[in-house]
Formats: C-alpha cells, structure tokens, sequence
C-alpha cells in the first residue's frame, strides 16, 4: 500500500532540487554512509531529550520508540552496505541540521519547542527524500527507502505535536522562521554530496 505523505510535501517550504537528486544518484557509497550517519543522529537527539527532559512522560515514551526504530534503520543500513561492499567510513557533517539548530533560543520552555519544531522539518525532509529517490534506485534499495516512509511520516508528526503541547504560545511564528531556514540550508548550493546537503556545485 502506498504511503501519503501528502501532509509532509504541503508543510516543507519547497521540494528537493533536482541537482540534489542527481548528485544522490552519482553518489551512491555517500548516500548510505551519511544515512546511516543520520539514522544514528537522530536516535541520539531522541535520546538526548530524554535524559534533558525526563518530567515530560509522552515525551520519554515517544522519543524511546522513535530511537529504537532509528537504530533498527543504522542497521538496515548497515547491512545493506555490507552486501554492496561499501565500508562504513567517516563523512564530514552536513551543514544542515547545524544551520537549523543556529536559529534556536536557548532558554525553555522555547529551548524543548525550537529543537522539537527543527526534528520535525529534518524528519520530513528526510521522508520527502527518500519519496523522491526511492523510484530512481535499484530494487532492493528503492524497496527499503519506500518502506521507510511511515516511520520517518510518524516521526514528523511526533515532533510537531511534542512542540504543540509543550509551547506557551502559538508554533506557526517559530515553525516559519525555521522553514526559511531550512528551504535556504535545502536550496543553497554545496561542494560535497550529503544526505541533507543543498545541490552540488557541478
């Protein structure tokens, strides 16, 4: 069945430029490497609002099932690259989630929404891309991206409605603030191919 993700392409402030699509196809070793840098990523964001936020009981159990299932993906990952050959090796972080998270305040409870409103656009983001990418791909690997839109769709919405609760005002400001961030982070055009990266300078 396919997945709707309908909900995720009207929240993100633009698609995926088609450079970065090409680049993901020139660059397949890098794609999986920096995926499962990112899968690990974020089980350790998830996990870190865990020990910061341990009064907040929907929180600890949302974020617990999301960083299980984000080291289960590690794994996937990591096994698929152990059959293609593709030794896991050190990448360079993108400048993505670090130009996102410049923009946070640093005082809660604005702190915990800043940080949840960014994990919502990063799992979107990283859902939209693997909608996009998925049909370009070798069977087996398109099949693994298409069945990770659920998780990475439910992710989003966990983060989004996390931010809703704990906010003391209305979210769409500091939601808008971090989508043109983010669609400037998305558009911007980089040297080296990751997973989040803008388009690659030709």
């Amino acid at each position: 069945m396919a997945v709707d993700i309908s909900e995720i392409l009207d929240f993100l402030p633009c698609e995926t430029p088609q450079g970065w699509v090409d680049a993901a196809l020139r660059f397949p070793e890098e794609m999986l490497i920096d995926h499962a840098n990112c899968e690990k990523k974020a089980a350790g964001t998830a996990l870190n609002l865990m020990f910061r936020y341990v009064d907040k009981p929907d929180l600890l159990m949302k974020m617990s099932k999301l960083a299980r299932e984000e080291l289960r993906h590690f794994e996937q990952v990591m096994g698929i690259m152990k059959k293609r050959g593709v030794a896991y090796r050190h990448l360079s972080s993108a400048n993505y989630a670090n130009g996102l998270r410049t923009g946070a305040r640093t005082s809660d409870p604005h702190k915990l929404v800043d940080i949840l409103i960014i994990g919502a656009l990063i799992e979107a983001r990283s859902c939209e891309r693997f909608a996009r990418i998925a049909p370009l791909l070798d069977e087996e690997l398109g099949a693994f991206y298409t069945s990770l839109l659920k998780s990475e769709a439910r992710h989003f919405k966990d983060y989004l409605s996390l931010a809703e609760r704990y906010a003391v005002e209305p979210i769409a400001p500091r939601v808008a603030f971090f989508k043109a961030k983010e669609q400037l982070l998305i558009e911007t055009v980089e040297q080296e191919f990751r997973f989040h990266s803008g388009p690659i300078a030709a």
